[in-house]
């Protein structure tokens, strides 16, 4: 089996699709998609048509929260929480080969630890709303998300193998890829905050995040986009 990543793919999933075909993936491989999958986008039975597309791809999909899609209990679907890889995962009955990680939980890949920290600030939230376009007040990690976070991170002695994240610490943004003329300073960048105090603490071997839509590599993290790669090889 494998565990393949990549950034996210905004309801568009034709290039994974063209990937697995060519890696003769099956339900036993994985495939990490670093949030804003666009599968809870509707949070209505809009959302099971593609549901439907994705869950026939022979891979299952290890979905990160994104800033553009809702929490899987916002969900009118039947998600349930159940043991995977030694955490614990949103799944629902009828499309088993999607996944939703549960952020803080630490999950066993081969032997690695491996810890998500979804979502993000949506840097034009004032116009989605204003525009009837949709947005997501749960996008970013509450209170409650945080303190386990850190729980979690305190019983392994903040030392984890594997961060996957949406977006990054405050001093790994790529501000080279910021779109020209927004003001930075009116988005909220209370979770690039908060990561930032989480990676001066921890020590770790690999971090990946998305968001972005870039693929490049900055302080040790990772981020991408349209770009693959596999993490967690077994070790022969």
């Amino acid at each position: 089996m494998h565990f393949y990543i990549t950034g996210d793919t905004h309801k568009k999933f034709d290039r994974v699709e063209t990937f697995c075909q060519d890696h003769h993936t099956t339900p036993d491989d994985v495939m990490i998609i670093l949030g804003d999958s666009g599968i809870n986008y509707w949070l209505s039975p809009k959302d099971e048509k593609l549901k439907e597309r994705v869950n026939r791809i022979p891979v299952t999909f290890f979905c990160i929260h994104g800033n553009h899609e809702g929490r899987p209990w916002e969900s009118p679907a039947d998600y349930k929480l159940v043991p995977w890889y030694g955490g614990l995962v949103y799944k629902e009955e009828k499309y088993p080969n999607i996944l939703f990680a549960k952020d803080g939980e630490i999950y066993d890949f081969n032997g690695k630890s491996v810890m998500p920290i979804g979502g993000a600030g949506t840097i034009n939230k004032d116009y989605r709303i204003s525009h009837g376009l949709q947005w997501f007040a749960l996008e970013q990690p509450d209170d409650t998300i945080k303190e386990f976070v850190e729980q979690q991170l305190e019983k392994e002695g903040w030392s984890i193998d594997i961060i996957l994240s949406h977006t990054v610490p405050i001093e790994a943004e790529p501000t080279w890829a910021f779109i020209p003329g927004l003001n930075q300073r009116i988005v909220d960048k209370s979770t690039e905050k908060w990561l930032q105090e989480i990676y001066d603490n921890l020590e770790i071997s690999e971090w990946y995040a998305g968001h972005y839509h870039v693929d490049s590599e900055e302080n040790g993290i990772r981020i991408m986009f349209e770009d693959y790669d596999e993490i967690c090889e077994e070790l022969n």
